[in-house]
């Protein structure tokens, strides 16, 4: 048999790869939303986490404090950190480092003590300013300061 004009042909067509990159377009387009989506859940749940060491701390710097018959605004030290306190639980400025959060987070701390706020933030958050909860910090000795509910808005 006689090959006549027959040249081996390696490789993929034009049109092949064309069809390739449309389907991996398609699958981009439908997985990158899902992708976004998971991202907001995980920074909502390390919030909340959040909130719960900030929950913690507080009881925990105060029972230090009321544990070693200190005076309602004495300085308290939870794991080598000294914690500024008001009114028997730790000040707005003071909450960040007792609740040992990490750089994932910031406190914009606001106002006058007692009742001072700290509102804790997700740095990475798309809107920093509505993925936060805000501590309050006690009023009087009788009072307990107020955590706020999680805003994941913007997470």
């Amino acid at each position: 048999m006689p090959s006549g004009n027959r040249r081996a042909t390696s490789g993929f067509t034009l049109i092949e790869l064309i069809v390739v990159i449309v389907i991996l377009g398609i699958l981009a387009a439908t997985a990158l939303p899902k992708f976004m989506g998971i991202q907001g859940g995980a920074r909502a749940a390390t919030l909340s986490g959040a909130r719960g060491a900030v929950a913690s701390a507080m009881n925990i710097a105060s029972a230090t404090q009321q544990a070693m018959s200190l005076g309602a605004n004495s300085q308290v030290t939870l794991d080598g950190t000294l914690i500024s306190m008001v009114n028997r639980f730790p000040a707005a400025g003071a909450i960040y480092s007792a609740a040992g959060l990490s750089v994932e987070y910031s406190a914009v701390v606001g106002g006058a003590s007692p009742g001072a706020t700290a509102n804790i933030q997700v740095v990475a958050a798309s809107n920093a300013g509505t993925c936060n909860f805000v501590y309050t910090e006690a009023q009087t000795i009788s009072a307990v300061p107020t955590l706020g509910a999680v805003n994941t808005a913007g997470c």
